[in-house]
């Protein structure tokens, strides 16, 4: 599979598929799988003004799923927001047995081994979804564009990078975000603002109240079975940085919070926001309003341990590696199996495990031979799983 593997890789490194634009590169993607496996019928699932994912049916058999669009656009201003790094990305990169490149983590990688493990198979159903990172207002994903227009079987491999094991249970997320709000006011005169010097100088005492309820929030991990909590800030924001003499009325902090146990968003953002309210009243936003909102993203879901695809998964990870999967527990990587579970489906999730580049943390890096086993391990679960 060593040689499919990098064409495949190589054609994904060169084919930009921003989130919700990934109508293009699902396009060309089919038309080079359409020359290479001509005997496989390759369809392009149009879902949005521009997304799209790459689908194909080979007899009966489990859905094996990746997803296409990448979680940062390599040319886009996302990727400079988060890493403040402008210079050229570089294409991927072959050393002997590592791989290094853009978006291999999320999800080119794997997504390659899943085509590639599809087309030998013989069986079941690819789907190589557009749209499947979370982003907020992102639209319908390509994930649901699928369920919305075919049946789904009783089983799914979800083919993610991840820990170096078999998951088949995955926690929930959803977003908050925070918005203290005071009274704008001029940079020249101070006091115009309430507070005095405005909401954004006391960004400060809505941090440290965030990083205590973060450590409360993150004590209280029953640890669910393979899952847990986490919790971080992706965003602060206020004002207008080509205006910076006006000082801003609001605040706003965005947070990201996954859960593998049973929690209720609208609940842990009013519990927030109480906490937030008690400090700013010791503080100089006594006087501005606090306001917490919750947006759901997935609700944490586990496939019986017993369910055929688990069992199947497990022999098939035993044979090609030499053990059990190891244990894990505290997991907090939430993706479409989620949404699979919650439509019914049986899933489990394996890949390999990424890491950032030494020289470049905005590519990954990992080992060609491992995802070839992954490779033959998803082929061997689309040949065995049954209908």
């Amino acid at each position: 599979m060593r040689q499919p593997l990098l064409d495949v890789l190589r054609l994904l490194d060169t084919t930009p598929a921003p989130r919700g634009e990934e109508r293009t590169a699902a396009h060309r993607l089919r038309g080079w799988c359409a020359d290479r496996w001509p005997h496989i019928e390759w369809r392009v699932l149009e879902h949005g003004p521009a997304g799209g994912s790459l689908a194909a049916t080979h007899g009966a058999g489990p859905l094996l799923y990746s997803h296409l669009d990448t979680s940062l656009d390599e040319d886009g201003a996302g990727i400079r927001l988060v890493t403040g790094d402008t210079a050229p990305v570089g294409p991927l990169r072959v050393t002997g047995d590592m791989l290094t490149g853009f978006g291999l983590g999320v999800a080119r990688a794997p997504a390659a081994a899943a085509l590639v493990a599809f087309a030998e198979a013989g069986a079941g159903r690819l789907l190589l979804a557009g749209s499947g990172t979370h982003r907020r207002a992102g639209g319908i994903t390509g994930l649901e564009s699928y369920a919305g227009t075919y049946p789904l079987p009783r089983s799914a491999i979800v083919a993610k990078c991840g820990p170096p094991t078999l998951l088949w249970h995955e926690p929930g997320a959803f977003y908050l975000t925070v918005r203290v709000t005071g009274r704008s006011g001029a940079a020249m005169a101070a006091e115009s603002a309430a507070p005095p010097g405005g909401v954004v100088a006391s960004a400060g005492v809505v941090l440290d109240e965030l990083s205590r309820w973060r450590t409360a929030y993150l004590a209280a991990d029953p640890r669910a079975g393979q899952t847990g909590r986490a919790c971080g800030v992706g965003a602060i924001s206020g004002g207008w940085p080509d205006k910076p003499d006006l000082l801003p009325a609001q605040l706003r902090v965005d947070l990201y919070v996954v859960a593998g146990d049973p929690v209720e968003p609208k609940a842990l953002a009013a519990e927030l926001a109480d906490r937030l309210r008690a400090r700013c009243a010791r503080s100089a936003l006594r006087n501005c309003a606090v306001d917490v909102e919750a947006e759901p993203l997935a609700t944490a879901a586990a496939t019986p341990v017993d369910a055929p695809v688990v069992t199947a998964a497990r022999a098939a990870w035993h044979d090609e590696f030499g053990a059990q999967p190891p244990p894990v527990t505290g997991w907090t990587g939430s993706t479409d199996g989620v949404v699979l579970r919650a439509l019914g489906v049986e899933t489990v999730r394996l890949g390999p495990r990424a890491q950032p580049a030494a020289d470049d943390p905005r590519r990954d890096e990992l080992s060609l031979t491992r995802l070839t086993a992954y490779a033959r391990v998803y082929r061997r679960l689309l040949r065995d799983l049954p209908t």
